[in-house]
């Protein structure tokens, strides 16, 4: 585990990744405006630039000796790259060079920074093969992926921290559609079945290879952020990640629970318990009070709440660039509420 996880407590703030709008410097500037030490900035990712700027397309631009590009269906590994693997590539290169230009012209630098891959699950689940199926339906295809993808990271991470030197890496590996592939739910490219389940020591044997790589590679943590719904909470650790990432509103006693266990284990958990909604009654008092409510519950001493970073509920890609600003004050805000309610 990180060193980090026997700091002082203190509950701090990030998010997770995604931010809305197409400008990447207006992006980058709000966020480390917002998230200065011992918050955690980001480097945002702007999907509504298009294809090679969501999720799939980025992180199969990190993939060695693995290609990607557009087809109807969606992203299809392909034997040299094209067009679209290149906007991919240069979408990525002008936000790393954002980064180096902003966190550059600061007085002061924030002593973190976290970047957000897609998961090897995930990434199996939107690559599909030339026969227009998942990779999923293909054990060679999901090991050449996984393999490929823990290969790539060391390039990924290394131009990282030329954009911001010094700074604590934390990489987000997100797994949006894991359990989905655990449990075998998704459909075929028919849809009128789903897909074989991947086996849960194969997942764990995936995870294991990419956070190995990623420590390797110089990430200070690696973080994996999941849906609630059947979130694969032990099988997650037993892989070697650092913590897990994960809406608070949707989890179950049962997985309270399995959280106060980890931390227990010196894991850090992400909670996302600020609503991209926020009821117009809600006080932060009030949404520090969720928190710390469950915490106390499970008999998890105050002491304890080092672990735990907060951000919103979910991406704040949805939302205007001010909101997506506004959720960030409101995130700090509420991390200090959090931490004048337990420690006075």
């Amino acid at each position: 585990m990180s060193s980090e996880a026997t700091a002082p407590a203190q509950v701090t703030a990030t998010a997770l990744g995604e931010w809305p709008g197409t400008d990447p410097v207006e992006a980058e500037k709000a966020i480390r405006g917002e998230l200065g030490s011992p918050h955690l900035p980001f480097l945002a990712e702007l999907p509504e630039r298009g294809v090679g700027s969501d999720a799939v397309g980025r992180t199969a631009s990190l993939l060695v000796d693995l290609y990607a590009d557009v087809q109807p269906h969606g992203w299809r590994l392909v034997e040299r790259p094209g067009r679209d693997a290149s906007r991919a590539a240069s979408a990525l290169a002008t936000d790393l060079n954002v980064l180096a230009d902003v966190a550059g012209a600061e007085e002061s630098h924030a002593e973190g920074l976290q970047v957000r891959i897609l998961g090897p699950l995930s990434l199996m689940a939107g690559l599909y093969l030339r026969n227009g199926e998942r990779v999923l339906v293909d054990s060679g295809a999901r090991r050449d992926v996984a393999e490929s993808l823990a290969a790539g990271v060391a390039a990924f991470l290394a131009r990282v921290r030329a954009a911001a030197p010094g700074a604590q890496l934390t990489v987000q590996v997100a797994e949006p559609d894991a359990a989905q592939v655990l449990a075998g739910l998704l459909p075929t490219a028919s849809g009128y079945q789903t897909l074989r389940a991947v086996p849960a020591a194969e997942a764990r044997g995936a995870w294991s290879q990419l956070v190995d790589a990623l420590r390797d590679s110089g990430a200070e943590q690696v973080i994996v952020q999941t849906p609630a719904w059947e979130a694969p909470i032990e099988r997650i650790l037993e892989s070697g990640a650092d913590g897990l990432a994960l809406p608070a509103e949707s989890l179950s006693v049962a997985q309270w629970e399995a959280l106060a266990g980890a931390v227990e284990g010196e894991a850090r958990v992400w909670l996302g318990v600020l609503p991209l909604d926020v009821p117009p009654a809600a006080t932060t008092h009030d949404i520090a009070d969720r928190l710390l409510r469950p915490w106390r519950q499970l008999g998890l001493p105050e002491s304890a709440l080092g672990a735990v970073r907060v951000t919103p509920g979910g991406s704040l890609s949805g939302v205007s660039p001010e909101r997506a600003t506004a959720a960030l004050t409101r995130l700090v805000k509420l991390a200090d509420a959090v931490n004048q309610l337990a420690f006075g």
